[in-house]
């Protein structure tokens, strides 16, 4: 089994363990005990194994329980809807209290919601990219080259300029300083020969690539042949070991390496919460009374808070033409009011105690996705 099946088996296994309810032993059915472990029973639902006394055979109650088991669309779900959203430090106390048989579990949330997430991402219409006919892009890269030989006669004009004044007609020492006014043209002109050396290569490849074609398929011009091209300079530069090596092979292809990378992130995004609570803990190090359970559970619920709110960004800029800068704006101004507003809630802190470590979070949360990501680019594409 590869990384990836772990992954996916993990993520399923933790699926199942979020919403599968628990279980007996097989028995007989009979008139007062219970069908699935064979304990007496006196009321609705069994006091061993928590199965209902009274067992369904109708087609549909078999698309009601498809509801409830996979989805958990009950009850539970619209009283802890609302409260993650304007009330999370409540919903997180009232689980870390024991007040749970009213609210759907943090796990089962976080879960639930990522599935939604992708899923609904992946129905979403994506914005085709129309790149300039190649033609016009050598034409426009021609005209990166004359200015970049523009710069370097303007460097060597420069240089021409310093050698004069440093040679005087008269015997003269020459002018202070111009040691200094010399090596810093010559800096000047290996910088821009360099530059123009690059945009002349780029040029030679386009009118190659009009002629003969791109030998990976891929339209000249759009970001996919671009991410290709940057892959295969990584690789030609000799940087070919290692995670930056794997990473460059993958590359070449960039809407495989793309599927890879979304799959990669839904498969392993439970890492998320391990890489989080330890740095909760340090918020509260010297705050007794919190368990790193309850640092978990405040995880698991934010996550689900900010999947959604991702989720609500990339419909609103998939679905309204300029909306999505706009969205992303609001959306960075909305997560770390929710953090603040959790933070306080559920620990029960003051204002300013609930402000610093908020401020706190937020870097702590940067840092968490930087890891995060350097451990989708390793599953994904470094093996």
């Amino acid at each position: 089994m590869d990384i990836e099946g772990v992954g996916g088996v993990v993520t399923a296994g933790l699926v199942a363990g979020a919403i599968e309810k628990p279980t007996g032993t097989a028995g007989e059915h009979d008139h007062g005990a219970c069908a699935d472990c064979g304990a007496e029973t006196n009321g609705n639902f069994c006091s061993n194994c928590g199965q209902p006394t009274h067992v369904h055979r109708t087609l549909l109650h078999l698309g009601e329980e498809l509801l409830h088991g996979v989805m958990h669309f009950d009850g539970r779900f619209w009283r802890t809807l609302p409260l993650l959203l304007v009330n999370p430090g409540k919903l997180t106390r009232e689980w870390v209290d024991g007040r749970r048989t009213r609210y759907v579990s943090p796990l089962a949330m976080f879960l639930f919601t990522l599935f939604v997430m992708f899923f609904a991402l992946s129905f979403m219409p994506h914005k085709e990219e129309h790149a300039l006919p190649l033609a016009q892009q050598i034409e426009a890269q021609r005209a990166v080259v004359a200015q970049a030989e523009q710069v370097v006669a303007a460097a060597e004009k420069e240089i021409a300029d310093i050698q004069e004044a440093a040679e005087p007609a008269d015997g003269d020492p020459p002018p202070s300083g111009i040691g200094i006014r010399a090596g810093a043209a010559a800096g000047v002109m290996a910088g821009a020969q360099a530059g123009l050396n690059n945009e002349k290569a780029k040029l030679a490849q386009l009118e190659k690539e009009a002629v003969e074609g791109r030998k990976d398929g891929l339209t000249t011009g759009t970001w996919q042949a671009q991410v290709a091209d940057m892959a295969q300079e990584v690789s030609d530069s000799g940087q070919n070991h290692g995670i930056v090596g794997a990473v460059a092979k993958k590359l070449k292809n960039p809407d495989l390496a793309l599927y890879k990378l979304q799959q990669t992130i839904y498969k392993f995004a439970f890492l998320l919460v391990p890489f989080s609570i330890p740095f909760m803990a340090l918020l509260f190090l010297w705050k007794r009374g919190f368990t790193l359970y309850d640092h978990g559970v405040f995880v698991l619920y934010s996550l689900t808070f900010m999947a959604l709110l991702l989720m609500i960004v990339v419909l609103l800029a998939t679905v309204l033409k300029g909306a999505g800068v706009i969205a992303g704006l609001i959306a960075a101004l909305i997560a770390p009011m929710h953090m603040f507003a959790q933070l306080k809630g559920a620990y029960s802190l003051r204002v300013f105690s609930a402000l610093w470590r908020t401020v706190l979070l937020v870097l702590f949360c940067e840092f968490v996705a930087t890891l995060f990501l350097v451990a989708v680019l390793y599953l994904g594409f470094g093996h």
